[in-house]
């Protein structure tokens, strides 16, 4: 005997079916936004140039952020940047390690046995890098070798084919850090809940972007999107939560990816808040 039903309770039949995956796809994104919310993302920075993307650590964005402020302090060229890139990915992948083959420390695994400096010394990114450039810029020819072979005749490891393998991230890095490409480093990192937000130490950060990058002054825009990027690397460490430059802002906001137009247009200064 055969079941026949009207056209009536199929069309009511179908509309329940619909209703019932609608219902359930709403669940289920709700449940995935409630999740996300309840689990902070990390701090993290963002660095963005035509070269593509590369999501790095706050620790890694501020070593990269001084090793291309000593660069522009000793007035070098962007390949030096991009040699000191290939070298940090290498021995570090730009930390700054307490550790490391026998006596080596620091971002460039530098060791005290060999004359580099003393532990203390090689763990300050700003001496580590000074001591690198330094030795480079004694390298015959280090702007036209290649990059893996500039690297190895600073560091002299056993293993100096390595470094060739980070050419490409270092040259993104080094666009980026140095600020030929605009608005190319965003980081974000989580507020404070319980207590009031920590007021902006902008004079300390002047401070210690000084150490690195000698005088402060915006002479260039490049110079000025160095500082920028600087700042908003070290955001977290100095509580800034937004840096202005050239007609753009970043701020520490989650839901922003990208620098946001508006703000003083101009690029005679670099503004911290």
């Amino acid at each position: 005997m055969r079941l026949r039903f009207s056209r009536g309770v199929i069309t009511i039949a179908i509309i329940v079916v619909v209703l019932a995956v609608a219902i359930s796809v709403g669940l289920f994104h709700l449940l995935k936004k409630t999740k996300q919310l309840a689990v902070p993302e990390k701090a993290h920075c963002d660095v963005r140039t035509p070269l593509g993307e590369r999501w790095l650590d706050v620790e890694q964005a501020e070593i990269s952020a001084t090793i291309a402020a000593v660069a522009a302090r000793r007035r070098l060229p962007e390949r030096a940047l991009v040699i000191a890139y290939a070298t940090a990915l290498q021995e570090s992948k730009i930390y700054n390690l307490e550790y490391g083959d026998r006596d080596s420390v620091g971002v460039f695994q530098q060791r005290e046995s060999q004359g580099w400096g003393t532990e203390k010394q090689l763990m300050d990114p700003v001496y580590a890098t000074n001591k690198f450039f330094a030795a480079l810029v004694k390298v015959k020819n280090y702007r036209k070798i290649p990059v893996a072979e500039a690297a190895q005749a600073v560091q002299r490891s056993a293993g100096g084919y390595a470094y060739a393998q980070h050419e490409e991230e270092a040259k993104l890095l080094a666009a980026a850090f140095s600020g030929r490409v605009p608005r190319a480093v965003h980081c974000w990192y989580p507020p404070g809940k319980k207590t009031p937000a920590p007021q902006p130490r902008t004079a300390e950060a002047r401070k210690q972007l000084a150490r690195a990058l000698g005088s402060t002054a915006v002479t260039s825009e490049r110079r000025g999107w160095l500082i920028a990027a600087w700042s908003v690397s070290h955001a977290q460490k100095y509580a800034l939560r937004q840096v202005g430059y050239s007609g753009a802002t970043w701020k520490n906001d989650m839901t922003l990816k990208n620098w946001q137009t508006g703000g003083k247009a101009g690029t005679k200064e670099v503004e911290l808040s």
